[in-house]
């Protein structure tokens, strides 16, 4: 059976060789397939830890730890350091580790942060696999209990929609959700030259803190406006509200909403109609969404609200 074993994994790695995705790096074989792109710098793994500010009483998430080159750092300077990685590669990691007083503090996961049920942590320090960055964002910023901070590697581009503002021309809806539960920094950018083996892309680090409290809003309404006032940010509002689509979402919410409150529809209810003449939306009517703020959309959603249109 071990036999068996090795020559289907040996397969498997050759598969991955002729696609591309294992490229052997400092002796080690790396997946690029699953965004292992490792950070060699030691001048920008150091300012990472710095910018993170770690306290000697910390918990600290890891997520994507490579060879454990920053994992050692982060060990020096926190309480615990909680590791996930996907990846059997994190045993390079034991290796560096294990004959270090530190190794006391480490306790590892192996399996999709995705899909791990995160631990307590105080900060998270990561250089994640590009692919999950926007789910893993909004993962972070809806896990409870709060954490301190959380300092980051992204591709360039997805670190400059995180932190867009209106009229800028990235600024799209990952920029104003993310905005709207946490504070964004960009601390830096990051050629490709420091990773091994190089990204086809430039990086960014960027500083995400949590707004705590959050702001008083039901993130599944706020997300659902969002989502239909973005899907082609250069219309304005009211072609938007007027897609067939969108006004029967709206007119089943507006149903589900006058049935709960025992509320009578007329038959000649159009729900189109009332969006139309909300007060709150007649400001926003020939407004675009890359043009508007979060007060804004708090602002329009609460007219929504108040008048019995939901979006979720």
């Amino acid at each position: 059976m071990p036999k068996i074993k090795s020559a289907a994994s040996g397969r498997r790695r050759e598969r991955q060789q002729q696609r591309g995705q294992l490229k052997s790096a400092g002796g080690l074989m790396f997946n690029t397939g699953i965004g292992q792109h490792i950070l060699k710098n030691p001048l920008i793994v150091n300012s990472i830890i710095d910018k993170a500010a770690l306290r000697p009483t910390d918990v600290v998430l890891e997520v994507g730890p490579g060879t454990g080159n920053m994992t050692v750092k982060l060990l020096e300077k926190a309480k615990k350091v909680n590791m996930c990685s996907v990846d059997r590669v994190f045993l390079e990691v034991r290796k560096t580790v294990q004959l270090k007083p530190l190794a006391s503090k480490l306790q590892v996961m192996v399996g999709d942060v995705l899909k791990t049920d995160l631990p307590f942590f105080d900060a998270c320090v990561a250089n994640l696999p590009y692919q999950i960055s926007s789910p893993f964002v909004f993962k972070l910023l809806l896990h409870r209990p709060f954490f301190r901070c959380a300092v980051l590697m992204f591709q360039r581009e997805f670190a400059l929609r995180l932190v867009a503002k209106p009229g800028d021309k990235l600024y799209c809806r990952l920029s104003i959700n993310t905005q709207l539960l946490a504070r964004v920094d960009h601390l830096m950018k990051v050629g490709k030259n420091n990773f091994r083996p190089p990204p086809k892309v430039e990086s960014s680090v960027v500083r995400i803190e949590p707004k705590n409290p959050p702001p008083p809003i039901n993130f599944q309404e706020w997300d659902g406006l969002v989502r239909i006032t973005f899907v082609r940010k250069n219309k304005t509002l009211s072609a938007a509200f007027k897609s067939s689509a969108v006004q029967q979402l709206l007119e089943k919410n507006y149903r589900i909403h006058c049935s709960i409150h025992n509320i009578i529809i007329t038959k000649l209810f159009k729900v189109a109609d009332k969006t139309e003449q909300l007060p709150t939306q007649e400001k926003f009517l020939d407004g675009r969404s890359r043009s508007m703020d979060i007060d804004d959309f708090i602002r329009l959603l609460h007219g929504f609200n108040a008048e019995g249109i939901h979006f979720s």
